[in-house]
This record gives structure tokens, sequence and C-alpha cells, in this order.
């Protein structure tokens, strides 16, 4: 049975990126297509990566950091440093992520409460012109 290939066109439309992205992260290292001729030949596995890639950079982890993902990924899972290392990096992104939530929280208090004060100044000036 013959491994599915996808052209960098099909990739990209499949994964919602521009073939210049698939293209970035081949430049980077963290894809690495087959080549028929000229053409790139993306496998399953290079469709995987790039979802994890993807995925890496919505949470907000450097290309280096998703690389070492990357790298972890394909590594032995069994081995209990690796995934230490693993645990150890997506446990200080949640703590990060929590903080910012809190921050955002936090913010939208603040300037709910400055829009109430401003709502009310405001009708109470419209009612005394009145």
């Amino acid at each position: 049975m013959s491994e599915q290939l996808f052209s960098v066109s099909e990739l990209a439309v499949d994964l919602s990126v521009t073939q210049r992205t698939l293209r970035f992260y081949e430049d980077k290292g963290l894809l690495l297509p087959k080549r028929l001729g000229n053409i790139r030949a993306y496998t399953h596995r290079d469709k995987v990566r790039m979802i994890l890639i993807l995925r890496g950079k919505r949470m907000g982890f450097s290309l280096r950091e998703i690389k070492e993902f990357l790298d972890l990924y394909d590594a032995d899972h069994s081995s209990p440093k690796q995934m230490q290392h693993l645990l150890k990096k997506v446990r200080g992104r949640i703590s990060l992520l929590e903080e910012q939530l809190h921050a955002v929280q936090t913010s939208l208090d603040e300037l709910r409460k400055m829009e109430n004060v401003s709502a009310e100044t405001l009708r109470a000036k419209c009612a005394v012109a009145n």
C-alpha cells in the first residue's frame, strides 16, 4: 500500500494556511517534505506535524519550543525524562495563560466599571439638560 502524498497546494487548503506558511516551516526545519523532482510531496506525518505546529503557535509557544515538542513527538514516548520535560513546558504555559486570563478579566472588570460610571454621568447630564 502506497503512502498518501499531498502537494503544497493540497496541504495548504486542507489546513487553511498559505503555501508560503508551509514553506516557512520547511525553511525552519520543522517540515521535511519529500522531493519528487521540483515538487514538494507532503506525507501524513508532515500533515500531523503541521497541525502540531499550528496548535503550538495558537498556544503561544516559540518556534524553538515547538521544535522541541516535535522532537519529543518523534522520540521514544517511554522515556520519563522526555515526558517530564514536556510536562514542565506544558505546565509553564498553562500557568502563564492563567495569569494572562486573570489580567484580562481584571481589565474587563475595570473597563465595565468605567463604562457604567460614564453612562450614568451621561444620563444625569442629559436629564439635567431636559
